[in-house]
């Protein structure tokens, strides 16, 4: 009977320590700790993750692509990346399809920037010349259809290769005629530089390619399936943390502050904002609330990325983006 009792004392004592300890989730951001990326640490600061249940750790990123990548392998369970580079993934590999259950960006920050003393004052003037961008990201993988959009024969433009620190001091010192990045990303960095937003043109994506939409949180389809009530709960305390960061920015920047001492706190919360204010916080995100998408806006952003990268067709709006899983309406609503 004695024996029984410990036998159960310790199931119980063992069952309690796993749930105490949560279901481990490892999650990659789709770059380095800036303010951008803040509302997932907020959201793990104040708790979110653990109260359903979660243990999440969450890494920087290098780049959309890599983000891609490394949950399609398994390396990551989810992440934050560009929608239009895991649909580009999907199509090239569908028996490793990855989903989009969340929108982030709702209008994407994708751009093209050069310096007004290049002379470049249109996307046709970017033939001979030269680009900079790491390898993943997401505006150079979009590239093509940036080129297609406004005529532009991408054969004629020269890509270079760079670590995600050298791309802005490269345009800066004019090692390079233009860069691409997010435009809030690149823009500040420059800033920094010495380099005044005036010296700047910005080439937007979302002004010559409609549709479009940007950076989501995304998943191995069959990782979602095996494992719903995780899913949910992430995005249930990402939903909370995004929230948040909307309200009180500088708390979202505090819990940045502790993952990298190294930033510069006034510059994170202004590129903080740039992003809530220009990518999040749209006419479709306060219509339909954080998170979801548009299905037609969503189908014409599937053409634009397979007409661009020549794709083989099968991409849908339910198999790109899975709603699902996503918060209660009433929980996403933003003003």
């Amino acid at each position: 009977m004695t024996h029984k009792i410990l036998t159960a004392t310790l199931t119980l004592t063992l069952s309690s320590l796993a749930a105490a300890q949560g279901t481990n989730v490892r999650f990659t951001l789709d770059w380095a700790f800036e303010g951008p990326g803040s509302p997932y640490l907020l959201a793990a600061d104040r708790g979110y993750f653990a109260k359903q249940g979660l243990n999440v750790t969450i890494d920087r990123g290098f780049g959309s692509g890599d983000a891609v990548t490394k949950i399609a392998s398994g390396t990551y369970d989810m992440g934050f990346g560009d929608i239009n580079a895991m649909m580009e993934f999907n199509a090239r590999n569908p028996a490793q399809r990855l989903v989009a259950v969340y929108m982030v960006y709702n209008a994407p920050p994708h751009s093209i920037l050069v310096l007004k003393s290049s002379g470049i004052k249109t996307p046709k003037d970017l033939e001979g010349r030269t680009l900079a961008a790491p390898v993943g990201d997401a505006s150079r993988r979009l590239f093509p259809a940036f080129a297609e959009a406004n005529g532009i024969d991408a054969s004629k433009v020269k890509w270079v290769s760079v670590d995600g620190g050298l791309r802005e001091p490269m345009l800066a010192r004019k090692q390079a005629d233009g860069i691409s990045g997010f435009t809030f990303t690149s823009l500040l960095s420059l800033g920094q530089l010495g380099v005044k937003a005036d010296e700047v043109t910005v080439f937007p994506y979302a002004q010559s390619i409609s549709g479009l939409y940007g950076n989501a949180i995304i998943v191995r389809a069959d990782w979602a399936k095996k494992n719903p009530a995780v899913v949910k709960g992430m995005l249930v305390a990402i939903n909370q943390g995004l929230k948040d960061a909307i309200k009180d920015p500088a708390a979202a920047i505090a819990s940045l502050l502790k993952k990298n001492a190294l930033i510069n706190p006034a510059l994170e919360t202004e590129r903080l904002k740039l992003a809530l204010s220009g990518s999040v916080l749209t006419k479709d995100t306060r219509a339909l609330g954080l998170g979801l998408v548009r299905p037609d806006r969503l189908k014409s952003s599937i053409t634009v990325v397979q007409n661009a990268f020549d794709l083989p067709k099968g991409l849908t709006p339910t198999n790109v983006f899975d709603t699902s899983y996503l918060p209660p309406a009433a929980d996403r609503k933003v003003k």
